[in-house]
């Protein structure tokens, strides 16, 4: 008999019981257990945890691990949590998160570029106030990260005829984007784009990236979403920026603690729009495809799927 699967999450009891016939049915060959339903034999045998917020000391348990699996595409905290000494972590690559997240950055984009957060305000005032159409051709969008996610976003975007470019740690070339790296490449994508799109990782590098002195740098009027991590933009500059008008407009998916808390700014700022996380949910079916895939792969071959590289946390 193959040693069983472990799965191990701090969701509720509700959410974790979903996932579990959806992997389940995924993998029916493989016999995946709760880890609070495991026994102790049971947990020296497991050779993969399927991972969802787990508590670290539940991972630490299961001594025989080889590797684990996400099933979140950010890994910021699994890494944190688990120190040096876990096993190989694979975060989850899905083209379907790819897809909404693209789909989720024009929305969002289009929202800035027809004036949307100006004609809310107009309503609640009761004003008729027509606003001047920008054509998408007019306007740069600058994303800030380019793997799967920033890449989709871009070919979203251009075919939706932006002028878009985008910055990465290290230099890529990609078809119809600008690229640009280092922090000379980030000063000029900041300086030249209408509308900035935050879709970096988390880590040590763009943990408080986005300052009051970088928000600066963006052009009088310009825009800011972010679906990255709530920890990448300074909070309190980025109200201070918004406050002095600098900024038109901002769209929050993320925050540093979440849900975000009801004595925050945002809330209630007129130039702000809080989104609840919402930009990308993993898709529990494609999602439980790619693990299963993963570890069908591993136990016929061995291999292991591309794993996170801790020093750079993704």
């Amino acid at each position: 008999m193959i040693p069983p699967l472990a799965f191990v999450t701090r969701l509720d009891v509700e959410e974790e019981t979903i996932w579990l016939e959806i992997l389940r049915r995924a993998m029916p060959d493989e016999r995946i257990l709760p880890f609070r339903d495991m026994t102790e034999e049971e947990r020296r045998l497991a050779e993969i945890a399927i991972v969802a917020n787990p508590d670290p000391a539940d991972v630490a348990a299961l001594s025989g691990l080889s590797w684990i699996h996400s099933l979140w595409a950010g890994v910021e905290r699994l890494v944190l949590e688990l120190g040096s000494t876990a096993p190989p972590i694979v975060r989850l690559v899905d083209p379907e998160l790819s897809r909404v997240m693209g789909e989720a950055v024009l929305a969002w984009t289009y929202y800035l570029q027809r004036d949307m957060p100006a004609y809310r305000a107009s309503q609640a005032e009761g004003r008729w106030a027509p606003r001047e159409y920008r054509h998408p051709s007019e306007m740069s969008v600058g994303l800030l990260g380019l793997g799967a996610l920033g890449m989709e976003a871009g070919r979203r975007l251009t075919e939706a005829g932006f002028r878009v470019q985008g910055w990465s740690r290290s230099p890529k070339a990609l078809p119809d984007i600008v690229t640009l790296s280092g922090e000379e490449g980030l000063d000029s994508l900041l300086s030249t784009s209408d509308i900035i799109v935050c879709l970096l990782p988390l880590t040590t590098d763009t943990r408080g990236l986005l300052t009051v002195d970088r928000l600066m740098r963006m052009p009088q009027g310009a825009s800011l979403i972010n679906f990255a991590r709530g920890a990448i933009i300074v909070a309190d500059d980025l109200i201070r920026v918004l406050d002095r008008g600098h900024l038109d407009h901002a769209v929050l998916d993320v925050f540093e603690k979440e849900p975000l808390d009801q004595a925050s700014p945002f809330w209630s700022h007129p130039r702000v729009t809080v989104l609840p996380h919402v930009s990308a949910p993993t898709t529990p079916s494609s999602a439980a495809r790619i693990v299963a895939g993963n570890i069908a792969t591993w136990r016929r071959t061995g291999a292991l799927p591309q794993t996170v590289d801790r020093s750079r946390g993704y």
